[in-house]
C-alpha cells in the first residue's frame, strides 16, 4: 500500500504518525510505505502504532539490529542446513524467497544452536531481504516494501514436529508480527500434508486479517501451484523445479547455488551440555541453585548508557525462564528489557548480548516458578563492559 491509496482520513493519520515519529532514528529502508505498515498492524490507531513502532526500534537498538548484516556471523550450521534462499524478484519487484521447509530438519538444527541465534538468523535474513527491497527499488525506480515468500512442504513429516519446535515457530512468528509487520505480499505454502493444518492453527492467532488475506495455500498439485506462481512471478526469476526456467550451470532445476535445500544436520554439529568441572573451561562460571517453585534475581548496576551486557548459563536437570528488566535510573520505572522466556539450557549453554540503552539497575532473574518439584543447579557468568561503538 502506498499513499495514494490511503483515504483523506488516513493519509491526515499518516501524516499525524509521520510527524510523531520524526524524532526517531529509523531503519535506512525506511520509506512512507513502510511506515504506513505499523498503521495498518494496528488498524490505524495512532497511539497505539506509535507505541509498537517505538517498542520496536528500542529492541533493535538492544539486540544491535542495525549492524547485523555487516557485524555478526551466523552459525554454520543455519547456513548450511536452513533451507532458504533468494531467487529474484515478483512481478511487483519484491525480493522472492523460497524456502524448502519440508527438507529442513529443524530437530537437528535446533540441537545445534541456541533459541536466540536461531531467532537472530531470521532477523538476519529479514534484514537481508529488507536490503534486497532497497536494491529492486533503485533498479526499477519504483517504491518496494514488500517480499514474496514460496514455502515447499514436501517432505514434511510428523516427527518434526518437536514440542520446541512448535515454541520456537511460535515465538518466530510473534518476532515477525511484532517488528515487521505486514512484511510479506504474497505467501505462497505448497504440497501441504495434512498434518499442517495443526501447526497453522497454533500460529493464525498471531496473524492479522489482513497477512491471512495474503496466505495461497495448495495441495500437492504441482500444476495447480506452479500455475499460480507464474501468475505473479515471471519465470525467469523462479527455478525450473518450480515452475520457472532458471537452472544452476550444471543444469539443476533446484538452483543450489541460490537455493539451501536442507537435508539432515550431521551430528558432529550438536552442541553438548556438560558440566563445569573445576580449573576447566567453566571456571569463570558461578554456581547457584534455584530451588522449586522459586526464582534467581541478580542485580547489576549499569552506570553507563549503551554498554555491553554479556551472559552464558547453563542448567542441571531442566529448562529454566530467562528475563532482563531495568529500573532506570532518571526516573525509577522499570522496563522489560528481555521478555520472559523457557530456554532449554541443559541441552546447550545459553550466550547472548545486549545494548544496555539506560543507565540503570539491571535485573536478570532466573525463573524455576513452575517447576513446583525440582530445583536446577544454574551456572552463569554476566560482564558488561563499554560497547565499543
Amino acid at each position: 500500500m502506498d499513499l495514494t491509496q490511503l483515504s483523506p482520513e488516513k493519509r491526515n493519520l499518516f501524516d499525524q504518525f509521520a510527524n510523531n515519529v520524526a524524532d526517531c532514528r529509523l531503519p535506512e529502508y525506511t520509506t512512507h510505505a513502510h511506515l504506513i505498515k505499523w498503521l495498518i498492524a494496528r488498524e490505524f490507531d495512532l497511539a497505539k502504532s506509535e507505541t509498537m513502532f517505538r517498542q520496536s526500534l528500542e529492541w533493535r537498538q538492544i539486540n544491535q539490529v542495525d549492524t547485523i548484516l555487516d557485524k555478526w556471523t551466523p552459525p554454520e550450521v543455519l547456513t548450511r542446513y536452513y533451507s532458504l534462499g533468494a531467487t529474484g524478484h515478483d512481478k511487483f519487484h519484491c525480493p522472492v524467497w523460497i524456502n524448502a521447509f519440508g527438507r529442513t530438519d529443524m530437530t537437528g538444527i535446533l540441537q545445534s544452536v541456541t533459541k536466540r541465534d536461531y531467532l537472530r538468523y531470521m532477523v538476519y535474513i529479514t534484514e537481508m531481504s529488507h536490503r534486497l527491497m532497497m536494491e529492486n527499488a533503485l533498479r526499477s525506480g519504483k517504491p518496494v516494501s514488500y517480499q514474496t515468500l514460496i514455502i515447499d512442504m514436501a517432505d514434511f513429516s510428523v516427527n518434526q514436529m518437536s514440542k520446541q519446535f512448535m515454541d520456537i515457530g511460535m515465538e518466530t512468528t510473534n518476532l515477525f508480527v511484532t517488528n515487521y509487520p505486514e512484511g510479506v505480499r504474497r505467501v505462497f505454502v505448497i504440497n501441504v500434508p495434512q498434518v499442517f493444518s495443526v501447526g497453522f492453527n497454533l500460529v493464525k492467532p498471531f496473524l492479522s486479517a489482513a497477512t491471512l488475506a495474503k496466505l495461497r495455500i495448495f495441495s500437492q498439485d504441482a500444476k495447480a501451484w506452479k500455475e499460480a506462481l507464474l501468475e505473479e512471478i515471471d519465470a525467469d526469476q523462479l527455478p525450473a523445479h518450480y515452475g520457472g526456467t532458471m537452472t544452476d550451470p550444471d543444469g539443476n532445476p533446484f538452483c543450489l547455488t541460490k537455493i539451501n535445500m536442507g537435508g539432515e544436520v550431521p551430528k558432529n554439529y550438536y552442541i553438548n551440555n556438560k558440566k563445569p568441572e573445576s580449573g576447566a573451561s567453566g571456571a569463570h562460571l558461578k554456581s547457584e541453585l534455584v530451588p522449586a517453585g522459586n526464582r534467581k534475581r541478580i542485580e547489576i548496576i549499569v552506570e553507563e548508557a549503551k554498554s555491553l551486557m554479556r551472559w552464558e548459563f547453563m542448567t542441571e536437570d531442566g529448562d529454566v525462564g530467562f528475563q532482563i528488566n531495568c529500573v532506570k535510573k532518571d526516573d525509577g520505572k522499570e522496563v522489560i528489557v528481555l521478555p520472559r522466556a523457557r530456554v532449554d539450557s541443559h541441552q546447550m549453554m545459553e550466550a547472548g548480548e545486549i545494548v544496555c540503552v539506560y543507565s540503570g539497575t539491571y535485573v536478570i532473574e532466573f525463573d524455576n516458578s513452575y517447576s513446583y518439584f525440582r530445583s536446577k543447579k544454574l551456572w552463569y557468568s554476566i560482564d558488561v563492559s563499554k560497547c565499543e561503538s
